[in-house]
C-alpha cells in the first residue's frame, strides 16, 4: 500500500489526476473503473483540463462505474449517469458506447446485477478502479457487514449513507434507500487501485480502514490485502496516523 500526502483538496486531485492520466497515456485502451461524490470531482476537473489543452486523449477508454442508485432514471440530476456526464463523460472525447454504470431502472435486482457482472467481465478486467471512502469505510456502496459481498448486488442503505447523502436531494424522505453497486471481489480484481480521500472528518476512517483490523464491518479495510493499492489523501485526512 502506497500512500501520498497532498497539501490540500486541490493538491490530492491533481495527484490523483496525474495517475489516471499515466495510466491512459501507457495504455490508450485501458479500462477505467470511476466512481463518484464529491471527493473525485476535482481529479476529474483536472483530467477534462489537461484533455481541452490537448494532453489527454479519451476516445478509446472503457469506463465502468461502481454503482449506481436503484429507482433514479438517468436524467435525474442526482442519477451517478448524470453525474458522470456532468463533471467527464460530457467533456471529453469518451466513446459513449464504451461508458457502463448498473441499470438503476432495472427493477428486478437479480437481472441488473447479473448484467452488470457480464458487461465488467467482458472488458477483460479494469486496469485502475477509482474509489473515495465512506464515513463508516463503505467503498463503492458495499456497507458495513458481515460479510464481503463477491460480485454486483443490491444494497439496502444505511441510515448514516442516507443522511450523508440528503444534502444533494430536497428532502431526505427523496434520497434513494437501494442501490446497485459492484462486489468486493470485482473490486479487488482491479490490476491497480486508486483511493483519494480529503478532509478531516474522514480521518478516523483513514486510520481504522487502513492501520487497523481487516474486517467486513470496515469495508475499506480489505484493500489491505490487494498488491497495488495507492491512497491520495490530503494532511487533513491523514492528521490521526
Amino acid at each position: 500500500m502506497r500512500i501520498i500526502r497532498a497539501k490540500d483538496y486541490e493538491d490530492m486531485s491533481r495527484k490523483a489526476a496525474n495517475i489516471i492520466s499515466a495510466q491512459i497515456i501507457m495504455k490508450p485502451e485501458c479500462v477505467l473503473g470511476l466512481a463518484t461524490g464529491s471527493t473525485p470531482i476535482g481529479a476529474y476537473n483536472c483530467l477534462v483540463d489537461w484533455y481541452q489543452k490537448g494532453d489527454l486523449d479519451f476516445s478509446k477508454i472503457t469506463t465502468v462505474n461502481l454503482d449506481e442508485y436503484k429507482g433514479l432514471t438517468r436524467d435525474n440530476e442526482q442519477s451517478y449517469y448524470y453525474f458522470m456526464h456532468e463533471h467527464l463523460f460530457g467533456k471529453v472525447n469518451v466513446d459513449p458506447g464504451r461508458t457502463f454504470l448498473p441499470d438503476g431502472m432495472e427493477p428486478d435486482s437479480e437481472k441488473a446485477c447479473a448484467d452488470y457482472n457480464k458487461i465488467i467481465a467482458a472488458t477483460g478486467g479494469v486496469d485502475l478502479q477509482l474509489l473515495g471512502l465512506g464515513h463508516n469505510g463503505h467503498i463503492g456502496f458495499n456497507e458495513p457487514s458481515e460479510e464481503f459481498k463477491g460480485e454486483t448486488h443490491c444494497v439496502d442503505l444505511t441510515q448514516s449513507t442516507i443522511k450523508a447523502n440528503q444534502r444533494f436531494f430536497a428532502s431526505i424522505e427523496e434520497v434513494p434507500k437501494q442501490a446497485y453497486t459492484m462486489g468486493i471481489k470485482t473490486i479487488m480484481q482491479a490490476r491497480k487501485i486508486l483511493v483519494v480521500v480529503s478532509g478531516e472528518d474522514k480521518a478516523a476512517i483513514v486510520k481504522e480502514a487502513f492501520f487497523g483490523k481487516i474486517t467486513p464491518k470496515v469495508q475499506a479495510s480489505v484493500l489491505q490485502l490487494h498488491q497495488d493499492v495507492t491512497i491520495v489523501a490530503d494532511e487533513a485526512a491523514l492528521s490521526l496516523v
